[in-house]
């Protein structure tokens, strides 16, 4: 088959957006589901641990699954998914996305930013905020992940400056308070005699949902990170845990080419999409 741009077929374009649009809209319960559940459990587990009613290492198994799915339920309000702007009801959106981030500790501004700024800049490595992430492997971009954690890489800090925009002082400023609340009251954990809570039930699970969502969410869906353009910064991809597993970014591809498509809607979109995403020659990644 031969392959097309998107230059030369407006009709193709098109029936694309046409297609895409009927997978936009609605409410997306199980977004709001899932962080109300996954951020009340995690804050249980403290009086849990606490008081001996759960073991801290069923504890800090539980920690670290709060903060591998943590990250998602943010991500449909950064796009507005859940409550459009200009509804009377965008504070729920608000409320969403900063409570499903309260076991990561991350302000909800910080990362709406600079993931708008992913999207502008897929792969350019100069000014996506994700390219530390560019690796040649799975293991390689688990190194990446590790080392992009270290303060010296804080490419996101680095963005935020580099913008200089109302929302973006905004988000430095929310993100210094964030940083220094986090480590207060891990400091105040530790010196009250809780210490191993402190690391295992925050400290150390964070670290490695960190790991996860940058694998997934960074590396897999873009690797190697060097394509640019519409059809080809962003792969589709079969992982070996799934789509569940992978957090649903084997069809990230999807939420690339139309963001407001809710994150449930992606593998049904992608069925629909996947004939006119061929003749784009987008990497499917054989799915």
């Amino acid at each position: 088959m031969a392959m097309v741009t998107e230059t030369n077929t407006p009709g193709l374009r098109a029936r694309e957006k046409a297609i895409a649009e009927q997978f936009i809209g609605g409410f997306p319960w199980i977004m709001v589901i899932w962080p109300l559940v996954n951020t009340s459990l995690w804050l249980a587990l403290w009086p849990l641990v606490m008081t001996g009613a759960l073991p801290l290492w069923a504890g800090f198994l539980i920690a670290t699954i709060n903060m591998t799915a943590a990250y998602l339920p943010s991500h449909e309000a950064q796009h507005h998914i859940i409550v459009p702007e200009g509804s009377r009801w965008h504070w729920f959106n608000e409320f969403i996305g900063w409570y499903a981030l309260i076991p990561m500790f991350a302000p909800l501004t910080v990362l709406r930013v600079t993931h708008f700024e992913h999207h502008r800049h897929t792969n350019d490595p100069l000014l996506d905020p994700d390219i530390p992430m560019a690796a040649n492997s799975g293991w390689a971009a688990i190194g990446r992940a590790l080392v992009k954690g270290q303060p010296r890489h804080d490419r996101y800090g680095m963005a935020l400056q580099r913008l200089g925009t109302s929302a973006a002082k905004t988000a430095t400023l929310h993100a210094m308070v964030a940083k220094v609340g986090q480590y207060s009251i891990l400091a105040a954990l530790a010196w009250s005699g809780h210490a191993l809570e402190a690391l295992l039930l925050w400290w150390l699970p964070l670290k490695i949902g960190l790991v996860y969502i940058n694998f997934y969410l960074s590396w897999a869906p873009h690797r190697p990170m060097d394509g640019r353009g519409r059809y080809k910064d962003t792969r589709a991809f079969r992982s070996f845990f799934g789509n569940i597993g992978s957090s649903g970014m084997q069809y990230h591809i999807i939420h690339h080419l139309y963001p407001t498509i809710p994150l449930n809607r992606h593998p049904a979109a992608f069925r629909a999409l996947r004939p006119i995403l061929e003749e784009r020659g987008c990497d499917l990644g054989g799915l």
